[in-house]
């Protein structure tokens, strides 16, 4: 896998595929290159390849303000900060709530992971109450969104497609509800593009196939291109809720992670890879449903979900084939969920495919 393309470590999908996927050389010759010249300096100045990466970025999706962050959890705790301080200096010491989807996953510092949506998963469990000020409601159910909102409510905050609730991605009647609703109540729109973002669906990020802006987005892992950094964008007048000392980070904008997200963003850019990954996501979406026990295949562009029909448990075909060198993750016992390169072919798939096919074969003899 290219690494720049990479969606998470916990959930990649690599196959016997060409070293070059994992080292895209772009990449590291901006690495090497950026720390032979500047390894590091206080957060006070500006860097070139911070200004650089902030200019390609805020012009390639439509946005206005970069934040940078080092991680998505991260970029989520700002992303929900700065929509918060938002709205407590506009309106009001109450007006910080904020509606997120059951089902969630946001990350696992506090206030993240006091947005996720999932009471009984590992990422809660045993650290006491969770973060005041958050409601949730069924995703892709645009009434119930609007039902869990009250007079305090600032923002709304979902994935595009919901990764760790089983690759469900938002329809655009949701995503295009959610925006008129909250333009018609002054409400923020937050999207966790963490991992959807920069090429996984099909688009450069996922809300530009929804013909909608947010009013903040999050982003992280692809955008890196292997290094850790993450951000947030945001439209000018929400981006002046952080003032000087509102939210801070030691290491974002860390000029040689800004260098090789620079070279990674770049590459999927010129390389049209958000245009691959629809290709090839359909075509991979098309033949995993055809497998026997797959009662369906979903997704969006390389951002792919096989949901199993009982009969095998996803986390056995999860280890049935490590031998063959196919990393998946499982959701539950239901759903193995797979985000592969952006780079890979027809053919990769056919070969993934395969795999899996001789994996469900062998478990269920």
């Amino acid at each position: 896998m290219s690494i720049s393309m990479k969606a998470s470590n916990s959930c990649s999908l690599l196959s016997s595929l060409d070293r070059s996927m994992h080292r895209i050389s772009k990449v590291v010759k901006a690495v090497q290159g950026q720390a032979a010249t500047l390894m590091q300096t206080f957060n006070y100045p500006y860097t070139v390849p911070q200004a650089l990466l902030a200019e390609k970025i805020c012009k390639a999706i439509g946005m206005d303000k970069i934040f940078y962050q080092n991680s998505g959890t991260e970029s989520n705790e700002a992303m929900i900060k700065m929509a918060r301080k938002y709205g407590v200096e506009k309106y009001g010491p109450n007006e910080y709530h904020i509606v997120t989807a059951r089902e969630s996953f946001h990350g696992r510092t506090f206030g993240a992971m006091s947005a996720t949506g999932q009471p009984d998963n590992a990422c809660q469990v045993g650290f006491g109450p969770m973060t005041d000020g958050f409601s949730y409601a069924p995703f892709n159910d645009l009434e119930s969104f609007k039902a869990a909102c009250n007079e305090n409510t600032i923002g709304i905050m979902v994935e595009p497609v919901q990764g760790e609730g089983g690759v469900h991605p938002a329809t655009k009647e949701f995503l295009q509800g959610l925006r008129e609703f909250c333009d018609e109540k002054g409400i923020l729109l937050l999207l966790d593009e963490v991992q959807s973002g920069w090429g996984r669906t099909g688009a450069l990020m996922s809300y530009m196939d929804y013909g909608i802006k947010p009013d903040i987005v999050s982003m992280a892992k692809a955008m890196g291109g292997g290094m850790p950094i993450g951000a947030n964008c945001a439209t000018q007048e929400v981006a002046k809720a952080f003032t000087m000392g509102s939210h801070g980070t030691a290491f974002g904008g860390h000029p040689v992670c800004c260098a090789a997200s620079l070279a990674a963003v770049t590459e999927i850019i010129d390389r049209d890879l958000p245009g691959n990954a629809k290709k090839v996501g359909a075509y991979f979406i098309d033949k995993l449903s055809k497998l026997s026990y797959v009662k369906e295949a979903r997704g969006q562009g390389l951002f792919v979900g096989v949901e199993f029909d009982g009969t095998i448990n996803a986390v056995d075909v999860k280890h049935g084939r490590l031998d063959r060198k196919l990393l998946i993750t499982a959701i539950g016992k239901d759903v193995i969920r797979m985000v592969p390169p952006l780079i890979i072919t027809e053919e990769d798939a056919d070969k993934v495919t395969s795999i899996i096919a001789e994996t469900i074969e062998a478990l269920s003899e």
